[in-house]
């Protein structure tokens, strides 16, 4: 199965004719669990947060690490490079990151319950000036055109156009600017710029990537993610295959430098989450003969959370020994 390429703007615009040819470009897609859309969040505000993130990453390690956040589990502010470990590694993926989230109101009760998801982002103004205004704004750019990508999979999966739309006001949604350094600096020939892993979330979005590496499990091996130029790269989750109890399977990627390919990769990926109070329990529509209950209830916080812990971003617990 090839991934598609889907125009958003016409699920939306367009006659019954053309909001069923999305939608079943996008249900065909995702066999994969990936899918190519056409949108229309502004160039320019692309390529002005690329440029700001890219900046970030050049600073000194002793400039970027004052915004490591203690405690925020990798949900806000810096993460050092070869931190994170896939699920299904030992050795950490060579890559550092800037996390960012929208907070919630003062007083909210998300914010009560989850600080280190929804107090206000850590972000690099002191040496980017700012940057705070900027991706943030970028934030509610992605996170429009993810909710209505949802809106797709919703009619594709035979339930309300909005239903995801209550579990995306003030989800506990991310954003990831990610650097992987060439390759030539790994430690080892064991290294990756990042292992074989599912996300956990329901979608996550890619906008831009500065030089290739995305590839993708399908049914006749790992394959380049290549979109056209305009489109986005969307993958499905773990928590999006729990509700439609395995119908849609989280997109199974990683990141590896071609033979050859030199330089440094800029990327910024955004995980849409639901509220960490949603219940993910199975959709009814989704439970069949052919796809008997196969996931049982759980909270999207404690998925979340098990998740946080196997790819060791807990500071006082991880899974694996710093040393």
């Amino acid at each position: 199965m090839d991934i598609l390429d889907v125009d958003l703007v016409a699920f939306e615009r367009g006659g019954r004719t053309e909001r069923a040819a999305v939608v079943d470009g996008v249900m065909q897609s995702l066999a994969t669990g990936f899918v190519y859309v056409a949108h229309d969040l502004a160039e320019g505000l692309i390529d002005e947060a690329y440029g700001q993130l890219q900046a970030f990453f050049t600073l000194p390690k002793e400039r970027k690490d004052r915004y490591i956040v203690a405690g925020a589990h990798g949900q806000t502010g810096y993460t050092p490079m070869m931190t994170e470990t896939a699920a299904i590694s030992d050795i950490p993926d060579l890559k550092e990151m800037l996390n960012w989230g929208e907070p919630a109101p003062p007083g909210h009760p998300l914010r009560q319950r989850y600080p280190h998801r929804y107090g206000p982002p850590v972000l690099p103004e002191d040496d980017l000036p700012g940057v705070t205004d900027l991706l943030l704004r970028f934030h509610a750019g992605v996170i429009d055109v993810q909710r209505r990508v949802l809106r797709v999979i919703a009619v594709g999966l035979g339930i309300h156009e909005e239903f995801f739309d209550a579990m995306l006001e003030y989800g506990a949604t991310l954003n990831r600017a990610l650097h992987y350094p060439p390759m030539d600096t790994a430690p080892d020939d064991g290294f990756m710029w990042a292992v074989e892993h599912g996300d956990i979330n329901l979608i996550t979005m890619l906008p831009r990537a500065s030089a290739p590496g995305l590839q993708v499990r399908t049914d006749r091996g790992w394959v380049d993610a290549v979109p056209p130029d305009g489109s986005a790269i969307i993958n499905t989750g773990m928590m999006l295959e729990h509700l439609t109890n395995g119908v849609i399977g989280a997109g199974i990627h990683r990141v590896v430098a071609a033979e050859g390919q030199s330089g440094d990769r800029y990327s910024v990926v955004q995980f849409a989450h639901p509220t960490p109070w949603t219940i993910l329990s199975p959709l009814p529509t989704c439970v069949t003969d052919e796809h008997p209950l196969r996931f049982p209830t759980i909270t999207s916080a404690d998925a979340l959370d098990k998740v946080i812990w196997e790819i060791n971003l807990v500071e006082d617990g991880r899974r694996l020994d710093d040393g």
